[in-house]
């Protein structure tokens, strides 16, 4: 396993333009470097559309096919509407090496936003971790970071993933809990969040000894890490990881 790996987090306002959103995406993701694991806000494609969810969920079905390839070399993360079985789901994607590799549908739908009068929730039986290249990744989607049922299923990973699109009222709690969930965990954590005006932003990428690197003036935010960090930190504080 190397030793070193640079994980991306991207944080950028989302348009009701989906053309001039999957353009943003694909020039963000391209500065990703070789190697690395990139994570995008939650329905970074569309927004929530409401209003256009018909057409959100086709153009992310198209948007995907151009997205694939800037996998070849990198771990590229997002979610986007998708319409399964005359249903529409909030779905996670993890692309590498052109293939999706591990999709979750969003299981904790937030309805104060309105999600559970239009997505049709996943079930907890979706969420499990994945590896790649022998590294354990776990995932979970904005709201969820609230549910500890959710914080379990992801004991042992070694970088957990948070699309968010996290409101700016609870911009502490979005802060607190990732760097608590990267605490608890012992592990990395990539979180990107939105960075429309009434969003949280507070994009971070957040160490095993809980230490964050965010800064909410940047649309790409880039950190080395060193993936001893984990073994160091299970090693210092050991609770069974």
């Amino acid at each position: 396993m190397i030793s070193k790996k640079s994980f991306c987090a991207l944080q950028f306002v989302t348009t009701d333009d989906f053309g001039a959103n999957l353009k943003k995406v694909k020039s963000l993701f391209s500065k990703a470097p070789s190697g690395s694991v990139c994570v995008a806000p939650e329905v970074c494609l569309t927004g929530f559309a409401y209003d256009r969810f018909e057409e959100a969920a086709r153009f992310s079905a198209e948007a995907l096919s151009e997205l694939l390839p800037l996998s070849e070399d990198k771990i590229l993360v997002f979610t986007m509407i998708e319409k399964k079985k005359k249903k529409f789901y909030n779905v996670a994607k993890v692309l590498y090496k052109r293939k999706i590799v591990y999709e979750q549908p969003k299981v904790k739908l937030f309805k104060f936003g309105g999600e559970t009068d239009y997505f049709a929730a996943g079930s907890m039986n979706d969420i499990e971790l994945f590896e790649i290249d022998g590294l354990k990744f776990g995932l979970l989607i904005c709201f969820e970071l609230r549910f500890l049922e959710i914080w379990q299923k992801m004991k042992g990973a070694d970088i957990i993933l948070v699309p968010a699109m996290w409101g700016a009222l609870r911009k502490r709690h979005f802060e607190q809990f990732t760097q608590t969930l990267a605490l608890m965990n012992q592990a990395f954590v990539i979180a990107a969040n939105s960075a429309n005006s009434d969003m949280a932003k507070s994009s971070a990428i957040i160490d095993p000894f809980g230490v964050p690197y965010m800064d909410d003036r940047r649309v790409f935010l880039k950190k080395e890490c060193d993936l001893a960090d984990i073994k160091k930190m299970r090693r210092y504080m050991d609770i069974g990881l």
